[in-house]
């Protein structure tokens, strides 16, 4: 399972999402939302973002995919726990 990890600096929920992604054998890259380079590469995933009641991204964004297909969409520790248990 590969990821994308859309993150912010100084982000508490970004971090504890990283530190809790290192346990995993998960493998992937953490894109900063501050970088052009990462701004332009979340457009890919605009369909399949959540966005909060103002219509803004919900960060942290996690994308995990499948042979280069996204599968999941998860913002947090816990739907990340959660989705892990539906699979097993």
């Amino acid at each position: 399972m590969e990821f994308l990890l859309f993150t912010y600096p100084n982000c508490p929920k970004c971090e504890e999402l990283k530190k809790y992604l290192k346990e995993t054998n998960f493998e992937g890259q953490e894109c900063s939302l501050v970088l052009k380079e990462s701004k332009i590469k979340i457009r890919e995933f605009l369909k399949f973002i959540k966005r909060d009641d103002k219509g803004a991204i919900i960060i942290p964004t996690l994308i995990l995919q499948e042979d280069g297909q996204a599968v999941a969409v998860l913002n947090n520790r816990e739907e990340l726990e959660d989705w892990l248990r539906s699979r097993a």
